[in-house]
């Protein structure tokens, strides 16, 4: 269905209403322009607090919000529910379909802003996916949050021993942000909330397993924040496991290579047979999660099709300084899926996939349109880091601060409280916050997870 009528009110579409997506439709509240924004759901997620969900802390809506509602006040724009499948950049169209629909439909536009995201990345083994589920969406969350609590439920019925222990081995692979707060939670779980629950295994019993490729945790922070990271965890009970490349996921479990003892017997003539056994191993575990890798929205390669813009190794867009693309100055992309770079210490690093960033180039994209309409030069992004904050568990986080007098670091029980009180600020709307704070109290107190609910018909699945 083709839009019937021209209309002099430029039109602005946003595919996308996570963080930048969201920033980008408020700069137009009150402007002459007519908005359009685009999400395939019709909520938008607050997603660092998405763990909290698929480890059965928070329900699914106290960390999202109806789309609609939150512009119900901004009568300039319209919310569309529709999936992106294909981009005219000559014709300024998009074509795009309705969940569970095939008719096409096209909306036209003077300037387009794409904050679509990013999805998994498995790194050329997609078929990883069905043994290792990601977490992006609520879908996930809610699947992945099934998964745990029935693996539970799975060992309490199991007589062998063998597949009891696969049960009740949990693996994390990937020790950034995600991957840390997923396994200190699950340590948690198994630790404090689940035992006297069962009758027949211990819950305590489980063994939570972090598996970083790299040579520490929480890579993007200080050295000496990485290191404080890695002890909380081990006081949670998680065994992390560094310098760990794994190299196959099935329904058995995974495969694991020792990078530092691979690196050891490189050189050697002839290694014994129990060193080279020594460099990799195997995990039994029935529950694997990855945390290790993201890689751009699929639209990033429709708009180098369609305007032969460059993408980088993970999908991403090369954008210009003002986010908009070299041969299409009307389409701007921001967030997860633009790729740029920034002079940091006198080295050019890229700017982070963090919602900081994304809401920051959502407000500059939005305000260059709006230059741009005006026949005003457009400004180029600049990156305000704020630093980065990792919660672990119970009294554990860790926190970096970016300040006017410098850094300012710390761990332990005041970086959770920082944590958490940061979070519930940021969230979208006073229930939601207040919510949020309740169910935070209630499970401190009692270490009690609120969300613990699985519908009959997920048990079905299982």
């Amino acid at each position: 269905m083709a839009e019937q009528t021209q209309h002099p009110t430029p039109h602005i579409v946003i595919i996308g209403c996570g963080f930048g997506g969201l920033e980008a439709a408020k700069v137009f509240k009150g402007k002459a322009v007519r908005v359009t924004l685009m999400d395939r759901t019709n909520h938008h997620l607050f997603q660092p607090l998405l763990y909290q969900v698929a480890t059965a802390g928070l329900a699914a809506p106290t960390i999202s919000a109806p789309i609609r509602n939150l512009f119900r006040q901004q009568l300039n724009v319209t919310t569309l529910l529709g999936d992106v499948r294909s981009m005219d950049a000559n014709a300024k169209q998009i074509s795009f379909v309705q969940p569970g629909s095939d008719v096409q439909h096209t909306l036209s536009f003077d300037h387009l802003i794409v904050a679509a995201g990013a999805t998994h990345s498995y790194f050329g083994n997609d078929a990883w996916e069905q043994h290792a589920p990601g977490l992006k969406t609520l879908q996930d969350a809610m699947a992945l949050r099934r998964k745990i609590l029935m693996a539970f439920e799975a060992a309490e019925a199991e007589e062998d021993a063998a597949r009891r222990e696969a049960l009740l081995t949990f693996v994390v692979i990937g020790a950034g942000p995600t991957g840390v707060e997923m396994a200190g939670t699950m340590a948690e779980i198994a630790r404090h909330t689940l035992p006297g629950e069962f009758r027949r295994i211990d819950p305590a019993s489980a063994k939570v397993i972090l598996l970083e490729g790299g040579s520490r945790v929480l890579q993007a922070m200080p050295e000496n924040l990485s290191e404080k990271a890695l002890k909380q965890l081990a006081a949670l009970g998680v065994d992390v496991r560094l310098n760990a490349k794994v190299t196959q996921i099935d329904a058995q479990g995974i495969e694991v290579q020792n990078l530092a003892a691979k690196q050891a017997l490189e050189g050697k003539t002839a290694a014994s047979w129990e060193e080279t056994c020594a460099s990799s191993y195997q995990i039994h575990s029935k529950t694997v999660i990855w945390a290790a890798g993201v890689a751009a929205s699929p639209l990033g390669k429709q708009l180098a099709q369609s305007t032969g813009c460059e993408l980088d190794r993970a999908g991403r867009v090369k954008v210009l300084p003002d986010l908009s693309l070299p041969n299409a100055p009307h389409i701007s992309v921001i967030g997860d899926m633009a790729s740029l770079m920034r002079e940091v210490a006198g080295q050019s690093v890229p700017v982070p996939g963090v919602s900081p960033a994304a809401k920051q180039m959502g407000r500059c994209a939005a305000a260059n349109v709006l230059r741009r309409m005006q026949g005003q030069s457009t400004q180029a992004f600049r990156y305000a880091d704020y630093g980065n904050l990792a919660t672990i568990g119970r009294n554990a986080a860790v926190v970096d601060l970016a300040t006017p007098l410098g850094a300012l670091r710390f761990s332990g029980k005041l970086a959770w409280l920082f944590w958490l009180f940061a979070h519930i600020y940021f969230l979208i709307g006073f229930r939601n916050r207040f919510v949020v704070l309740a169910d935070w109290t209630t499970a401190y107190l009692s270490f009690s997870r609120s969300a613990r609910v699985v519908a009959e018909a997920d048990l079905n699945k299982g």
